[in-house]
């Protein structure tokens, strides 16, 4: 008899997703729990397993098309048996996700999970649901918004939940509400001979579509200021060895990330996300880290109650959420719940930069490379001397709508304060 392969639920929230490579074709042999397609979700990549050994009779659903919870991906049946169409537009509760020696249910340790705020490069404020609640967008529904030039933000949902459907941005569009006054006309790329055509991974589209809308939803503004990291760069030297011992690599980021922990809880409007009816501010704060991915772009991995973590417990997540992020490993959960966002592009020679806001996030955190540079400085008397010191410039890209010049300058003046004063 027949088995029908079935998207299953992959984390909390999760309704959809896109198929991202099918390991196995129609016409191919499978064993049971034998890797046959990946899912992607929130650039997350996920691997199903094939819930029964035989043939894959039928895939129903292609590379690149996005596929509800629930919903028939293929048919496994013996050689020869026939397989009819099973297509079935699923539903969240309709399956459990398989279990594969525990992978697909993986934890960090150490993290907690919240629902406050959200980092998901393919989530919108949906007009139809509670204002400041966040709803799943495909990517084929951003990607024909964006072509249009139309506001998610502004389009009712009418799907499950006030999900947006393919259907209401069409109706949306044939309003005419959906294209803004000047909006922009994409002009095609001249096309010279010896050009080279690289077509755009799904992560790379989610990324782009992600960055557009970030830009047009809030006013960003960059505030930037230089701090002195000789007192971190001491602790630093004299405690990794220790971390080491205890499998953790005691890297810069983990001193960012604490120092920003005190920052937002000594001015909790910075960890906030901006509402139709007012600001909401986050109990928690979950703290994603940008991790570049090389070529294939970056993703933000999210450390969920950082505010209750030790230096030492945020340097293992750091650890264990980047290196799992390299090697595809993440939870589609993992990805979001994102209050605040940090991003290290000093890793690779920048000295500041204007990163772009994690919608719906009030602002986004950015670290240039440490260097050591000729400063003045003044003793305890009150003298001043010229030294050379460890030096790194903080950049602080905050949404203007919730913070003003001020409240963002005194946010990461107490960024720079604990790091300068640390003991």
């Amino acid at each position: 008899m027949a088995t029908k392969v079935l998207v299953p639920l992959l984390g909390e929230g999760v309704e959809e997703v896109t198929v991202s490579k099918w390991l196995k074709h129609e016409g191919d042999s499978v064993k049971k729990l034998e890797p046959l397609v990946e899912v992607n979700t929130d650039k997350v990549d996920t691997e199903i397993p094939a819930p029964a050994s035989g043939i894959v009779l039928k895939i129903e659903m292609q590379e690149g098309q996005p596929a509800r919870v629930g919903a028939t991906l293929a048919v496994i049946g013996e050689a020869g048996e026939k397989a009819e169409s099973t297509k079935s537009t699923g539903a969240p509760e309709a399956v459990k996700p398989p279990q594969q020696a525990g992978e697909l249910q993986k934890k960090t340790t150490g993290v907690s999970q919240s629902k406050a705020g959200g980092d998901a490069p393919m989530t919108v404020v949906a007009s139809t649901r509670p204002s400041g609640e966040v709803g799943f967008i495909s990517p084929v529904v951003a990607r024909l918004a964006a072509e249009k030039g139309i506001d998610l933000g502004r389009v009712p949902g009418t799907g499950l939940n006030g999900r947006i459907t393919k259907n209401d941005v069409l109706k949306f569009a044939e309003s005419g509400a959906g294209t803004p006054a000047g909006a922009r006309m994409m002009q095609p790329a001249p096309v010279l001979s010896g050009d080279q055509l690289i077509k755009h991974t799904l992560i790379r589209k989610q990324i782009a579509e992600h960055m557009l809308r970030s830009r047009d939803t809030s006013p960003h503004v960059l505030t930037v200021m230089e701090a002195d990291m000789s007192r971190v760069a001491a602790h630093r030297n004299t405690n990794k060895t220790a971390f080491n011992k205890d499998g953790i690599n005691l890297t810069y980021t983990a001193y960012f990330i604490k120092a920003i922990v005190s920052a937002l809880k000594a001015f909790p409007l910075t960890n906030s996300s901006w509402t139709d009816e007012g600001v909401l501010v986050h109990k928690d704060i979950n703290l994603g880290v940008a991790v570049s991915l090389g070529d294939e772009g970056l993703i933000v991995p999210v450390i969920k109650g950082a505010n209750n973590l030790s230096l030492q417990e945020i340097a293992r997540a750091v650890n264990d959420l980047g290196n799992r992020a390299r090697t595809k490993k993440l939870q589609p959960e993992e990805v979001k719940g994102g209050t605040f966002t940090l991003t290290n592009h000093g890793t690779a020679g920048s000295l500041f930069a204007m990163p772009i806001i994690n919608q719906p996030q009030c602002g986004i955190f950015g670290t240039g490379v440490l260097q050591k540079r000729v400063v003045a400085v003044t003793d305890a008397d009150g003298y001043d001397s010229v030294a050379i010191r460890p030096m790194v410039y903080l950049s602080f890209v905050f949404d203007h709508r919730i913070l003003d010049g001020a409240s963002a300058d005194a946010f990461l003046g107490k960024v720079k304060e604990v790091l300068e004063g640390w003991s």
